[in-house]
């Protein structure tokens, strides 16, 4: 615990809002969590196995991009900022997304069947992009590896079951410490586990953007909510490490 009046009032209360963010991601699955997965297990048992091969493969492609892809290349990190500061502009790029995302998913929406398939990459690239920046704003180098890899953990923290969310949560909780004893073999990522969660968690709110008729208003709605979601949890995520580095740094210098 830091010392009374370390914090500004700003980071008191992103502090507050963190903790109960924490509290959310880590608890246990209950019976509406356990009801949704066995109802999104029968969902994928319908769903014909041509369209999973397809969403599966467009995963895994876009997702080893990120690690690789010069595509995701963001403004130079800038530090030395309150996160304050850094978090007003957070809010803007997030705002920026979601009503792009949105867009983007209402005239997919209404474009039938297949071109709503085919937005599955084009919302993942949306999404992804979102992150890096994120990423940049709090700072953080997304040239490098580890950086990237704690990115994809972001976003399957937040497109996962809630079992996976409190194993993401633990993975990078400590992460300045845990990122300086990874791999530099990327591949060894659980490629498998991420695009299973992905999928699954995708599937039951995008698959409605297939129904001819209401596929234009589902796309506007489902697309804002998750960017809206995935900002919210990154924002939270970056703050659990603003927090570890601050309370390491007034540890040091005391």
């Amino acid at each position: 615990m830091l010392l009374d009046g370390m914090y500004t009032p700003y980071e008191e209360t992103a502090r507050a809002e963190l903790m109960r963010w924490q509290q959310k991601m880590d608890k246990r699955p209950n019976f509406i969590d356990r009801t949704s997965k066995r109802v999104q297990d029968k969902l994928n048992g319908i769903i014909p196995d041509k369209i999973h091969q397809i969403i599966t493969a467009t995963i895994k492609q876009t997702m080893r991009g990120v690690l690789s892809g010069a595509e995701y290349t963001t403004s130079t990190p800038v530090r030395q900022r309150t996160l304050e500061d850094i978090e007003a502009e957070v809010k803007r790029r997030i705002n920026f997304y979601k009503k792009a995302g949105a867009a983007e998913g209402g005239i997919t929406g209404a474009g039938g069947f297949w071109l709503a398939l085919a937005e599955f990459p084009v919302l993942i690239g949306i999404k992804m992009k979102l992150l890096f920046e994120i990423a940049a704003l709090y700072g953080y180098p997304v040239d490098d590896y580890r950086e990237r890899l704690f990115i994809l953990h972001v976003f399957q923290l937040t497109f996962s079951s809630q079992k996976g969310r409190r194993d993401v949560l633990e993975q990078i909780t400590g992460w300045q410490a845990k990122s300086k004893a990874l791999p530099e073999d990327i591949h060894q990522f659980d490629w498998k586990t991420f695009q299973q969660e992905y999928r699954d968690y995708i599937d039951l709110a995008k698959m409605a953007q297939l129904i001819p008729g209401i596929g234009a208003a589902v796309g506007i709605i489902v697309n804002y909510r998750l960017l809206n979601q995935l900002g919210a949890n990154a924002m939270n995520a970056y703050r659990l490490r603003w927090f570890e580095e601050k309370h390491t740094l007034i540890s040091v210098t005391r």
